[in-house]
């Protein structure tokens, strides 16, 4: 059997890094086994999500993307991957240099280059009804939730940005039980769809420290959709402002949110990697 061979370009957002395939004109999306393939750190190229570059699902858009995580299941919503898009289709020349529009499985994005390599992406409203993020077991949207987890009573805040988040406050987010709490929430049954399950720490009404463990992932040295959530749950308790620097291990993003009822954006870099060719060996 002949080898497969894919083209790929490997980016990162504030160390979040991505394998990016362009299938636009119809070129076929990887299955699973595959996206494992690709992602693996030791036999593949290595990355936390693939990612794709499609035809736009409709006029107004410059192209669409989908989000597979490291695992082969597919996501919903990837901030850090909006932006490393949006720097790939402005060097491909599909953008210009001014604002575009984005199609993701979590609907449509507003892109605004800032230059330096850097883009603003509009996230949408944050969603805090329990039936919208998903949660079970509640009925009403709370500032804050408790579950038995390991014997004790876990607090944490819960939003969708499109895919499911949970943010737990911690004193200090560097010895924040991310490799222990993280998976075990997520396996929770009041997860039905499982959750990125962020751990924050407010150092100031301006500053957040965050780490993130990644449904498919793991914990990833950022998480765009996480730093949203965390900084929109955080904000609605009113423990920070309406603008916010979200610190993850891999680097710095920029929330705002200026009310209730507008879209939230995140601000922050994408940089590429490296390019090549990636041949599937596996039969």
């Amino acid at each position: 059997m002949a080898q497969a061979m894919r083209r790929f370009t490997k980016m990162h957002g504030a160390g979040n890094d991505f394998v990016v395939l362009d299938l636009r004109g119809g070129r076929t999306p990887p299955d699973a086994a595959t996206c494992r393939a690709l992602a693996d750190r030791h036999t593949g190229i290595g990355c936390d999500q693939i990612l794709t570059v499609e035809d736009a699902l409709a006029s107004g858009a410059v192209a669409r993307y989908r989000i597979w995580n490291a695992d082969g299941s597919p996501s919903q919503q990837c901030g850090n991957g909006a932006r490393c898009i949006a720097a790939w289709l402005v060097r491909d020349g599909a953008a210009g240099d001014g604002d575009f529009q984005l199609d993701s499985p979590a609907g449509r994005h507003a892109v605004t280059p800032l230059g330096g390599g850097r883009f603003r992406i509009a996230m949408g409203v944050p969603e805090f009804e329990p039936a919208r993020v998903p949660l079970r077991g509640f009925h009403r949207a709370l500032d804050a939730y408790a579950l038995e987890v390991d014997d004790a009573l876990l607090a944490f805040g819960a939003v969708s940005m499109g895919n499911p988040h949970a943010v737990i406050e911690v004193d200090d987010v560097d010895a924040a039980p991310v490799a222990t709490i993280g998976p075990r929430l997520q396996a929770s049954v009041a997860f039905p769809e499982s959750a990125n399950v962020g751990f924050a720490q407010v150092h100031a009404r301006d500053r957040i420290g965050l780490r993130v463990y990644e449904r498919g992932a793991g914990e990833t040295r950022a998480c765009g959709s996480g730093a949203c959530a965390a900084a929109a749950v955080l904000m609605r308790r009113g423990r920070v402002a309406r603008v916010v620097s979200v610190e993850l291990p891999g680097g710095t993003l920029q929330i705002e949110w200026p009310s209730d009822d507008v879209p939230l954006t995140m601000a922050g870099p994408a940089s590429f990697v490296f390019e090549g060719e990636w041949i599937d060996d596996r039969h």
